[in-house]
């Protein structure tokens, strides 16, 4: 039986599985999901490895990988292709872009662009600018003022659900989404910052750059000069950390700001007690609702069934 092998981000593995989430199967020991398609059984292991087994996997495997060769590639690292940032970025003047509320079923996708000059490093860093994924929510609010009080230019894009959904079922993959939406992100900011010296553009890797080059390009979008993209950046720059804490504020602020138009907590991630949100939203407002408050294609929607 034809096979493919590849290594590939957790993120992409992430978003892999949400797309697939009508083909769920039984998940084998140490994998992450297991789908079957009419192309391939599709199952995607803890340790990044994806196999596409089937009649013709590389159909399957193209969505992910835009490759046609059988052989296993390697993991994406900060010197895995020709994208990795040089170390000489993260101490000079960058562009850092990254993006919040992908693996939430509540709420919008958010990504900001940050612009910090090499001047701002040190500052960033004295106030606690780093990886907001170990940061609380109430200390990068905090820290999303005071880098808005140091006057560093950024840009913030916001997703909808409803604008999500529609995207969605016109047929663009959440990684598309976000491929655009740091694009326009980053396009804006460098419009902002105009004549600034910037040595770089640093992206939060969330798909192969090659495959992130053709989302953006079926809209007729070319990638900037100098764009790099590297996994865990925001551990690495704090312009791609700042990004990341803005972004993350205004997650926090738009699902506050939902909650209180429906009336009813909404719940962060795509748990167990948000398929229990959900149920009670559909008992109190009506399934038809949902569509301004969550991303609908999401394996949620369906298992809150359970709870009605």
């Amino acid at each position: 039986m034809p096979q493919n092998v590849y290594v590939l981000p957790i993120k992409t593995i992430e978003a892999m599985k949400q797309y697939y989430h009508n083909s769920l199967s039984n998940v084998p020991q140490g994998a992450i999901f297991r789908a079957k398609t009419e192309n391939a059984v599709i199952t995607a292991y803890k340790s990044g490895k994806v196999l596409f087994q089937g009649s013709s996997p590389e159909t399957e495997a193209m969505k992910w990988t835009n490759q046609k060769s059988t052989q296993q590639k390697k993991a994406t690292s900060s010197a895995s292709h020709t994208y990795s940032p040089p170390q000489s970025l993260f101490t000079n003047s960058h562009i850092g872009s990254d993006e919040a509320g992908t693996g939430d079923y509540f709420g919008p996708i958010t990504v900001a662009s940050a612009f910090v000059t090499s001047e701002n490093i040190p500052i960033l860093k004295q106030i606690g600018v780093k990886d907001s994924k170990n940061l609380t929510d109430a200390t990068i609010m905090e820290l999303s003022k005071e880098i808005v009080k140091l006057n560093i230019p950024y840009s913030l894009l916001i997703l909808h659900n409803k604008k999500y959904n529609t995207l969605q079922d016109r047929g663009w993959t959440q990684g598309k989404m976000k491929a655009m939406l740091h694009h326009h992100a980053i396009t804006n900011l460098l419009q902002k910052i105009d004549e600034s010296p910037v040595k770089g553009i640093l992206i939060d890797q969330f798909c192969e750059p090659h495959v992130y080059k053709r989302h953006i390009a079926s809209e007729k979008q070319n990638l900037h000069d100098n764009t790099y993209f590297m996994t865990k950046a925001e551990s690495y720059s704090i312009a791609v950390a700042a990004g990341s804490i803005i972004a993350r504020a205004s997650f926090v602020k738009e699902m506050d700001r939902l909650s209180e138009m429906i009336g009813i907590p909404l719940k962060k991630g795509a748990s167990k007690a948000v398929d229990q949100t959900i149920a009670k939203i559909i008992k109190d407002k009506g399934e038809a609702v949902l569509n301004n408050y969550a991303k609908l294609h999401f394996a949620n929607t369906k298992k809150a069934r359970a709870y009605l």
